[in-house]
């Protein structure tokens, strides 16, 4: 996995997936029952037995921690609740408000999270099995902050009102959530994370103009601001095939493209300069394994002309993914092995 992060020679892809500790799996859901999805996520004992679960149960050879995105935003005092998705207390709307957000030490107002890291790099070390930290990015996170809760047509007019309006209130915003980014990503490091991924799933809902203008600059700093010599950094952005290119310029060493990115194209186009991750289509995991393998392997070819190449879907599990389908996957991109 690190090599393959960093561009150095492996002898097949790693593989792992996004939401593989999830709803799919029948053992999750045994874990889960009785606690809301936040207490869930300040459980160490049951986080740690599901981020460990797609190591026994489904192949895996990567464990992400079981957390959520939001998670450091309680620490920056943000009120919420999750119904089912993330719903804020009180969009930001306000500079009085953004300026109110705490900068404190994560390690302090979300404690919970490394000490879950801390167990699972004490479980994993023994098999060498990397551990997967992550966070959302600022863009992704200021989408639910300020229109209150996720807006499923992508238009957040909130967000643009402001970003027209308003732009120094965003910019305060954007940096404020990069900052808290950057100490907790490291803090994660710090705990035990091998490999860190940042979630921008809403940055492709932008043209490439806006996302220059709006996006890039807070990712630079991101990656310029974690210690990606203890940890290579993936940035993962959902089907924003059209942000490809400037993706590469936020300096990450890895991208994660969903599944409407053409991954040969992606490929020859990162060359030395990007690792890839991904990028089946979660949908293409109800198939018959036969043809689970047929794809990764085509997949494998497609993604061979860049420097290094990790094996995962073009977004999560979904709740509906056949557990059979998962062991597939893993099992085809062993059988890539020489």
């Amino acid at each position: 996995m690190l090599n393959a992060c960093r561009g150095e020679p492996v002898d097949r892809p790693p593989v792992w997936l996004m939401r593989q500790a999830g709803r799919y799996l029948p053992e999750y859901r045994a874990v889960r029952k009785g606690v809301t999805f936040l207490e869930m996520c300040a459980d160490v004992d049951r986080a740690v037995e599901v981020s460990l679960q797609p190591i026994r149960l489904v192949g895996s050879e990567a464990v992400v921690f079981f957390c959520d995105i939001f998670v450091p935003v309680l620490g920056m005092g943000v009120g919420l609740d999750f119904a089912p998705g993330p719903v804020m207390e009180a969009p930001l709307r306000s500079r009085a408000q953004v300026d109110a957000l705490s900068l404190a030490d994560p390690r302090e107002t979300v404690p919970y999270v490394f000490e879950i890291q801390q167990r699972l790099r004490k479980e994993l070390a023994p098999d060498r099995i990397p551990l997967i930290g992550f966070a959302g990015a600022p863009f992704t996170l200021a989408t639910y902050l300020i229109e209150g809760k996720g807006d499923p047509t992508g238009s957040y007019e909130n967000l643009h009102h402001m970003r027209r309006e308003d732009r120094a209130t965003l910019d305060a915003l954007l940096e404020r959530l990069a900052e808290m980014t950057i100490r907790y990503l490291n803090a994660q490091i710090d705990a035990g994370a091998q490999v860190l991924q940042v979630f921008d799933t809403w940055a492709g809902t932008l043209d490439e103009a806006t996302y220059r203008e709006l996006v890039l600059p807070v990712n630079q700093a991101i990656a310029a601001g974690v210690d990606r010599s203890r940890a290579p950094l993936i940035l993962y952005m959902n089907d924003a095939p059209h942000l490809f290119d400037i993706s590469m310029e936020t300096g990450v060493d890895v991208l994660s493209v969903g599944a409407a990115v053409d991954f040969a194209d992606a490929a020859r186009r990162a060359g030395s300069a990007v690792s890839l991750q991904g990028n089946l289509a979660p949908e293409e995991l109800e198939l018959p394994a036969a043809e689970i393998h047929r794809r990764v392997r085509e997949i494998a070819e497609a993604g061979s002309a860049a420097r290094g190449h990790v094996l995962n879907l073009g977004h999560g599990c979904l709740p509906t993914t056949p557990v059979k389908g998962v062991r597939a996957f893993t099992d085809a991109a062993r059988a890539l092995a020489p």
